[in-house]
């Protein structure tokens, strides 16, 4: 038989949430890196209306100069790099003032998100803006192309 366990009185309920708990018992346990990586991949949200869909890629302190934006075989292929800090490395015997990395946990290096597009989408109507290191690509339906149609008997 299995125990419930329930916690009636409200006062005593823990009221941070399990993971941010989680988060605090493992900060400090996680290996940290001294060292930028060569490579990342960013964020996306995608969202749908009736026009079309919206991709939106979270690529903050990333010029739009380096972001490069393909359509190949069915496939939207957006790519870039985001170049880390530049920080010199002290020499044997040397005391340096120069800043260096104690810990990093953003990500830099080149990246690369691929999505598979419906036949449904316009490709030469594609548009691409970035804005407040938000990379925002509108995918609208083209309007010839029909994915439903019901057809009546008679």
């Amino acid at each position: 038989m299995a125990t419930i366990l329930y916690n009636n009185r409200p006062a005593t309920r823990s009221t941070r949430a399990f993971n941010s708990v989680l988060n605090e018992l493992l900060r400090d346990t996680l290996p940290t890196t001294t060292e930028p990586a060569k490579s990342f991949i960013p964020q996306a949200d995608i969202l749908e209306s009736e026009a079309g869909f919206e991709l939106h890629l979270a690529l903050p302190g990333v010029a739009k100069e380096a972001v490069k934006i393909d359509f190949q075989e069915g496939k939207l292929v957006i790519s870039g790099e985001r170049k880390a800090l530049e920080v010199a490395e002290a020499k044997e015997g040397e005391t340096q003032n120069a800043p260096h990395f104690r810990r990093v946990e953003t990500n830099y290096g080149s990246f690369t998100r691929t999505f598979r597009l419906p036949d449904t989408v316009d490709v030469t109507a594609i548009e691409a803006e970035m804005t407040d290191g938000i990379l925002r690509v509108r995918l609208p339906f083209d309007g010839k192309k029909v994915t439903k149609h019901h057809i009546e008997v008679r």
